[in-house]
């Protein structure tokens, strides 16, 4: 029997490639963004707040990354879950660090959740896809 059990997580030089890749994406779309990557147990790894990105921005950036990693899905999958008399209603009153918006996403290598990313500062759909373009461009799945 195995007495320990390894965990695998994103580097901080692939972090620092994964924030450089979604910060290229949301300069084509003229998004100013906060970024983040979160190793598995949701704790930062790299972040960056991009020229002219709001300051609230970095919070959310950070709790749809934690979010992600907690429970290895998309942080905008409980968006209307967690609407009043949703099956999750509640769910993120319960750790002051979930952020239920899109922009979080999970990062997968050889089927090992190895940490996760969020941005914030456009729209929840703008946020994820510089996320998602990042982390594909870089060989994660996200799914």
């Amino acid at each position: 029997m195995e007495e320990v059990v390894g965990r695998r997580h994103v580097s901080l030089e692939r972090a620092l490639a994964l924030i450089a890749a979604a910060r290229a994406e949301a300069k084509t779309q003229e998004l100013a963004l906060a970024l983040c990557v979160v190793d598995p147990g949701g704790h930062v790894i790299a972040s960056a707040r991009m020229d002219g990105a709001a300051l609230g921005a970095m919070p959310l950036a950070v709790g749809k990354a934690y979010t992600a990693v907690l429970w290895g899905m998309r942080s905008g999958d409980f968006m209307e879950s967690t609407q009043p008399g949703g099956s999750d209603w509640g769910f993120n009153a319960t750790d002051e660090r979930i952020v239920v918006y899109a922009g979080g996403l999970p990062l997968f290598l050889d089927g090992d959740l190895v940490g996760a990313a969020g941005a914030s500062g456009g729209t929840p759909e703008q946020d994820e896809a510089c996320v998602r373009s990042a982390a594909v461009s870089l060989g994660f799945s996200v799914e």
